[in-house]
């Protein structure tokens, strides 16, 4: 027999919309760069996550931090990292994608397969193109680079279908070096062209004595490519445009100079044929502010257009509409807050819509990508109030870019597939407790707490400090899990267990008393995870929370006989 524990609770609330606002917790930090939309309308971002030796099993001594990251397993290290989500922000695919090196992905391109594209690069300065199908499995994997420190700031969509890497090499050449083997000054703009079966068409540095980078790129209607680039010397950064044939000659090259110090985000061609540049520009010691610069294919200047805000902004991607307007992302800060920035603009460059998302700490937009029906997808960073770890953030916008809702979906019972995946999802974010033996999974989605210190003592109920501390973790990695499967898991139940003995009391009083403690332990959990909610996620526990005393009716055996203390347990119950 199963008692029932009813939760009562009052809300004094207005219930907000069901924002499309999806965080993706890792144990550690982690970030999205590159968005897409699937020719099956769920978006796909890429990124990195960290996933590293928890445990204190003494290995080699390493004397170079490269070496000991390629000797672990590969699952370990930091590695590009693959999240597909579907229209009501059900995460469909969440996926780190092993190669040999630890990495980064900072861009994904589709591919007519409805595959992927996705570059980055190697801790170790290695560049990387790694080509998937649509199920995000390794079709191949490009390693390059000179023998120097390089990095990859863009992978850009070719009209052959093959892809173009943009970065920079770090090298220094000396009087008697070969420039396409020592460079050309201390960074320099690297650009490598490949086909779409991977194979290196052309590979080249561009640049002078400063320190030159290469940001982004855009081909052109006629072949040609534009390239976006920043330039330092002195105490001056500045960007410049550099337009290259398809096989990688220089045409022409524009240096904007400023006294002020030039980011450089972002290039994109227009429906018109022109171009136009997404800069970030201050002062010394100033705040920064937006720029945008329209231009030609023959480096004539059209509109240039300073976007000034009450603090210091900058957009890190930009895309345009149908319509002609623009969408720009990125972040806008002052002295204790970062906030994720989308603004709306006209084709004058005029400011339609500006608007702020996050909470109190960073929070940044890194990529946006436009749907197929006039929506916005959004890739970015996402950091909670109390934490000091970065989460990968995905949200979308509509046309005035105000945060549009999960689309509805009809409530379906938890069957088998969906059961298995949910599965998978609780085995990956509990990854660290279950090998601290913390808790155990079941793969009916039962969650049981194992660990010694998370156990009761005989007739206690309420939750010690070691107790508290855990659930604060647990419920942080559990609960966006129950957001993103809102329309599935129906009930979260929390059950407490007691083991069988009571004094020298009967049978019959034993078992009522204990059945007494089991409800009064799972409503201890309840109350202490619900109280630690903001009001949005305890209206929506109030739909699905549920606690249950079973007794001693599911004590914890070894060798069948009972183990009093593991049997004085909590468990959690996913329907």
């Amino acid at each position: 027999m199963k008692y029932l524990l009813t939760l009562l609770l009052s809300l004094v609330s207005i219930l907000n919309a069901n924002n499309f606002d999806v965080t993706i917790y890792k144990q550690f930090n982690s970030a999205l760069f590159g968005i897409t939309q699937d020719y099956d309308r769920e978006i796909t971002a890429v990124g990195f996550s960290k996933n590293f030796q928890t445990s204190s099993k003494k290995t080699s001594t390493y004397t170079n931090p490269f070496e000991y990251l390629e000797g672990i397993s590969s699952t370990k290290g930091i590695h590009m990292h693959l999240i597909k989500v579907d229209n009501s922000a059900n995460i469909t695919l969440n996926k780190m994608i092993n190669i040999s090196k630890c990495s980064k992905a900072i861009s994904v391109i589709k591919t007519p397969s409805n595959g992927y594209f996705v570059g980055g690069y190697t801790l170790d300065g290695l560049l990387v193109i790694v080509k998937l199908d649509a199920k995000a499995r390794i079709l191949f994997t490009k390693i390059f680079g000179t023998k120097n420190q390089n990095t990859m700031n863009s992978l850009v969509k070719l009209r052959d279908g093959g892809v173009l890497s943009v970065g920079a090499s770090k090298t220094t050449r000396s009087s008697s070096g070969n420039i396409f083997e020592s460079g050309l000054g201390l960074n320099d703009i690297y650009l490598t062209r490949f086909s779409k079966n991977g194979q290196i068409l052309w590979s080249k540095k561009f640049g002078g004595e400063n320190d030159d980078e290469g940001i982004d790129a855009i081909e052109a209607r006629d072949g040609s490519i534009i390239v976006l680039t920043r330039t330092s010397y002195n105490d001056n950064q500045d960007m410049k445009i550099m337009r290259i044939t398809q096989n990688g000659n220089k045409i022409w090259e524009k240096h904007y100079k400023t006294k002020d110090i030039v980011t450089a985000h972002k290039i994109i061609q227009l429906r018109d044929g022109s171009f136009l540049l997404s800069l970030s520009q201050r002062a010394r010691l100033q705040k920064e502010y937006m720029r945008l610069i329209k231009f030609d294919l023959h480096k004539n200047t059209i509109n240039d257009k300073v976007l000034n805000t009450t603090y210091s902004s900058a957009l890190k991607d930009i895309k345009e509409y149908s319509n002609s307007n623009i969408i720009g992302v990125g972040y806008v800060k002052d002295d204790y807050n970062t906030d994720g920035l989308v603004v709306i603009l006209n084709s004058k460059l005029e400011m339609l819509y500006q608007k702020h998302y996050g909470d109190e700490n960073y929070d940044e937009f890194n990529a946006v990508t436009i749907l197929h029906n006039s929506q916005s997808a959004i890739a970015g960073i996402k950091t909670d109030i109390d934490s000091q770890e970065s989460n990968m953030w995905i949200t979308k916008v509509d046309i005035n870019a105000n945060m549009v809702d999960v689309k509805y979906q009809k409530p379906k019972l938890l069957d088998a597939i969906s059961r298995k995946k949910i599965y998978r999802q609780l085995n990956n974010i509990f990854e660290n407790e279950i090998i601290t033996k913390k808790i155990q999974i079941k793969d009916n989605l039962d969650i049981e707490f194992i660990g010694k210190d998370l156990l009761y003592n005989a007739g206690t109920y309420n939750l010690n400090d070691k107790q508290k501390k855990f659930l604060t973790k647990f419920s942080k990695k559990l609960i966006p899990l129950l957001k993103h499967y809102k329309n599935t898991i129906k009930t979260l139940e929390i059950n407490g267990h007691t083991s069988s003995e009571w004094g020298d009391k009967k049978f019959k009083e034993s078992y009522i008393n204990n059945a007494e403690l089991s409800m009064k332990r799972a409503f201890q959990i309840i109350k202490y995870i619900f109280n630690q909610q903001d009001i949005k996620t305890q209206t929506m526990l109030s739909k699905i929370l549920k606690g249950s005393g079973y007794s001693y009716s599911k004590k914890t055996l070894t060798n069948d006989v009972e183990d009093k203390e593991r049997s004085r347990k909590i468990s959690f119950s996913l329907k």
